[in-house]
């Protein structure tokens, strides 16, 4: 049975970082899609970044605009956990975070309906 669990999630003043943890178990990590998503109060859950790391090729990285140069997505395959780091944190960061590992290519990874297995998610919260 697959299971994602997020943490390290917390309050930070802008300008911050954070760095998310997602461990995975009851799989591997490998020929998976592994994504992060957010969804601040009153708006859609949005893709945030993926990672696609194929068991024989290097991996691939894919991230939204908006974080892009600030977030970066890593994996440690010894470990079976995806990270996020979060760097120069903007008040409009401010969301609960969602892991997310769908098996196969990351085509559609900004879709929540592209994966199938979810955690529980963990705040982050950005203040000004």
């Amino acid at each position: 049975q697959v299971q994602l669990v997020e943490s390290g999630g917390g309050s930070v003043q802008a300008g911050g970082s954070l760095r998310l943890s997602c461990a995975a178990s009851g799989y591997t990590n490998r020929n998976y899609c592994m994504g992060w998503f957010r969804q601040a109060p009153g708006k859609e859950r949005e893709g945030v970044a993926a990672l696609y790391t194929p068991i024989y090729t290097g991996s691939s990285a894919y991230y939204v605009d908006s974080v892009k140069g600030r977030i970066i997505i890593s994996q440690d395959n010894a470990k079976n956990t995806v990270y996020l780091q979060m760097n120069r944190l903007k008040p409009e960061d401010t969301a609960m975070y969602y892991c997310a590992a769908e098996r196969g290519i990351c085509g559609a990874w900004v879709f929540p309906r592209a994966f199938g297995y979810w955690g529980q998610g963990t705040q982050v919260t950005v203040s000004s």
